[in-house]
């Protein structure tokens, strides 16, 4: 089976190096035309520079493909519009996004500011919700599309140092599980990956090392998965060094404790609680949980 892409448009946000632009160059070897967006700016978020995102489109087009670079911000509106408007003119369609767009301003909790909190957060946070928004009508209109949002172990298992960027990174799977829901009518499946790869974010903390082996063409084949027309819907695909994994929130059976209960007997049957030998994914939700439990309650 062959995944291909011909006539299909994907825009990837912070495609000027690392993830971005290896996600990039693939979608276009398969006939994809390609939006490189990136700001050019530095890991930290500061400066801005086109000349990144003009070289990967230079190198696509040197190789016979098709695409135009954009050096829009993901948290600015009027930029991220602009970006679909020069989409949609260029190209006349979106298929797919690729939100990869990230900074860093790592720091201990307590050490850290407000505004580098803030700012991190905004970047992943809304820098994704901002560019799905504006693309999700346009999908739901065509009735097809593919979003990928890029999440990360330090979200979905918390990372030190990272509180701002663990937040970013978490909050996007949260929008993730909803939209799964509400594009589903319209054909649109959303997933997220969480890769692991040596890039400028995250050589300084990785041994010389882990750079042969975990290389940025080695986690792009689950984003190709993901923005294909196979792809699922909802899930959480790990990636790195050739390795891929499905991560899943999961939710135990519970136990019925009555309604009476006090915290003296959670703390009892904690152990019990907690035991995730019959766990599944997602669970139940609690919300459909607690209503079982309370029609169960009553008709003991």
């Amino acid at each position: 089976m062959s995944l291909d892409f011909t006539g299909k448009t994907v825009i990837v946000t912070g495609s000027g190096g690392g993830l971005g632009r290896s996600h990039a160059l693939e979608f276009a070897r398969r006939g994809a035309n390609v939006v490189v967006n990136d700001l050019g700016g530095s890991v930290d978020g500061s400066g801005g520079s086109s000349e990144a995102a003009d070289a990967v489109v230079k190198t696509i087009i040197d190789n016979g493909g098709k695409a135009i670079s954009n050096g829009a911000s993901v948290t600015d509106d009027k930029g991220v519009a602009n970006m679909v408007e020069q989409t949609l003119s260029e190209f006349g369609r979106i298929d797919v996004l690729v939100n990869n767009a990230g900074v860093l301003r790592d720091k201990s909790f307590s050490n850290m500011s407000m505004s580098d909190f803030e700012f991190v957060v905004d970047v992943h946070l809304m820098g994704t919700v901002k560019t799905t928004h504006a693309v999700f009508p346009i999908m739901k209109e065509q009735n097809y599309g593919r979003i990928v949002v890029t999440t990360s172990s330090s979200g979905l298992y918390g990372n030190f140092g990272q509180s701002n960027y663990g937040a970013g990174k978490m909050g996007v799977v949260g929008m993730m599980n909803t939209l799964e829901l509400e594009g589903a009518k319209y054909n649109i499946h959303v997933n997220a990956l969480a890769p692991v790869a040596w890039t400028r974010m995250t050589e300084d903390l990785m041994p010389p090392e882990a750079e042969a082996l975990l290389t940025p063409e080695s986690v792009t084949p689950a984003v190709v998965f993901m923005s294909s027309d196979q792809a699922p819907s909802g899930q959480i695909i790990c990636a790195g060094a050739g390795v891929f994994a499905a991560a899943q929130v999961v939710e135990t059976p519970g136990k019925l404790l009555g309604l009476d209960a006090a915290a003296e007997d959670v703390a009892a049957n904690w152990e019990e609680i907690s035991d995730l030998t019959e766990a599944k994914p997602l669970g139940m939700g609690f919300e459909q949980s607690a209503k079982f439990f309370a029609l169960h309650n009553l008709k003991r």
